[in-house]
């Protein structure tokens, strides 16, 4: 295929957006444009997936506003993963808000479709750009397109929340990821990712360190401690919007950023033989176990979710930072892992809302009489999570927990246990009081599951989740191209 297809990926949810816009006065149509869209995008994405996984590298320079900053997009392993992910989970997620929108009768559709694909859009930006100056543009797209769905319910305790995740977001985003771009082309005269890094021989000592804490700290999509409070303040979003927040495109736009600038900005290699960078595995493992923690004290359900996933984002950064092949293999697959778990996790959240309104843990107690097959998928989701095989949660805390055995990371190793151990504490009692207590004292149990198309989308994410267990190869092949290019 050739590289001028590339800017596909992104035409196509934008076209969708406009059809959406179009069509808006007829819900079914307009709900059929959206999926459509979703499926072409899928089917070009997964059209690079051989290519890419036999070593080609498509480039694609558009603009170049000033010498060195290229608009370009390209397509790596990486980034090969990350477009997958998206562009398959929207088409589910599609499916799923049509259930839950409808049923919940929410307000302003039409625009939620719109942003849904011009947060895709923006998504696919990311998974494409060539460069530093090319992924900031569509991370701060990402952020300004997801506003409107975080706000969705407009009421002033919701907008409030919003504000908080647009505030955190943007001004992360300024005031420290951008200053680390202009530093890293002023030294280094480019911005481009490049195998290896374009760091080395550029910089040196406590500048290190200092530049990687811009971006870390910078990408506040990642959500490393502290500047994590905008994930619990989006959880006022309607769930479809959650599940895209937490496992579709926007905290995955995060933790693939910066694993992506550790690679091809800084280089593996010449990070980790720095002592100022030190610190981010410490962060990253007081980030996975503060987080888990705080999880465990929760009593709203999506909240619970939420510190859940500014766990286990972490993950992915401590595997990166450990420096081992099994390791990456670990960080690439977790990825894709907690996106299916996750996913699930927040879709079952959803049907219990609309089917029941239940919102609080102590509420769920008998819910999975009422509700056996979102509480089956709720079961798997959560295993996922813990890591409990056969689910996908399972093979990356395999190939991260191997790493740093490895490595001999002490830290990670400890953090790895003592997080798992942390989320079994509290996924099992919302399993256990859901199938084996008796319902709460008051708690209307006169409903049954939600809406076939919640149910569908949920059953078809909780599946994969147990089907990534035992068919992930391909996935492996593909990230295992890129980690033996790593002078690991």
């Amino acid at each position: 295929m050739s590289a001028t297809t590339l800017p596909l990926m992104l035409l196509l949810p934008l076209l969708g957006a406009i059809g959406i816009a179009a069509t808006g006065r007829w819900p079914n149509l307009r709900e059929t444009v959206s999926l459509v869209t979703a499926v072409a995008l899928a089917i070009t994405v997964f059209s690079w997936f051989p290519e890419v996984a036999d070593g080609a590298r498509p480039r694609l320079v558009l603009a170049e506003p000033l010498p060195g900053l290229p608009f370009a997009l390209s397509l790596e392993p990486l980034g090969m993963m990350f477009a997958c992910i998206a562009s398959f989970l929207w088409i589910i997620n599609t499916i799923y808000s049509i259930g839950y929108m409808r049923s919940n009768r929410e307000k302003h559709q039409t625009r939620f479709y719109i942003c849904f694909a011009l947060a895709i859009a923006a998504a696919m930006g990311i998974a494409l750009a060539d460069n530093l100056f090319t992924l900031f543009l569509f991370y701060e797209i990402l952020t300004l397109s997801t506003y409107p769905l975080v706000a969705h319910k407009g009421d002033p305790a919701t907008v409030r929340s919003a504000r908080v995740y647009l505030g955190v977001l943007l001004g992360t985003s300024i005031a420290l990821f951008l200053p680390a771009i202009i530093w890293t082309y002023v030294i280094a005269g480019t911005t481009r990712f490049t195998l290896g890094g374009i760091i080395d021989g550029k910089l040196e000592g406590a500048a290190i360190g200092l530049l990687l804490g811009l971006f870390v700290f910078g990408i506040g999509k990642a959500a490393v401690m502290p500047v994590h409070r905008w994930l619990p303040a989006a959880m006022v979003a309607p769930t479809p919007v959650s599940a895209l927040l937490h496992a579709v495109a926007v905290v995955k736009a995060g933790v693939f950023s910066v694993t992506k600038i550790i690679i091809y900005i800084f280089g593996v290699d010449f990070l980790f033989s720095q002592p100022s960078a030190d610190w981010l595995q410490f962060a990253a493992a007081f980030t996975i176990i503060a987080a888990s923690v705080v999880a465990l004290y929760q009593t709203n359900l999506k909240r619970m979710l939420a510190y859940s996933t500014i766990a286990q984002l972490s993950y992915v950064i401590l595997a990166t930072v450990i420096l081992k092949p099994l390791a990456e293999i670990g960080a690439a697959v977790h990825i894709a892992a907690h996106a299916f778990g996750k996913i699930t996790l927040f879709f079952a959240a959803g049907a219990i809302y609309t089917a029941s309104h239940k919102t609080e843990l102590w509420q769920l107690a008998g819910i999975g009489r009422r509700m056996p097959w979102t509480m089956a998928a709720f079961t798997i989701g959560a295993l996922s999570m813990i890591g409990v095989p056969p689910t996908a949660g399972f093979v990356s805390k395999w190939f991260i927990l191997a790493g740093a055995f490895q490595a001999e990371s002490y830290l990670a190793i400890f953090t790895i246990i003592a997080s798992t151990a942390l989320n079994a504490m509290y996924f099992l009692p919302i399993v256990y009081f859901a199938w084996l207590s008796p319902p709460a004292t008051g708690v209307d149990m006169e409903h049954g599951e939600a809406p076939a198309a919640i149910l569908l989308a949920m059953l078809v994410t909780a599946t994969l989740t147990i089907v990534f267990f035992f068919f992930n190869q391909p996935l492996l092949d593909l990230e295992g191209q890129l980690v033996r290019s790593l002078p690991l």
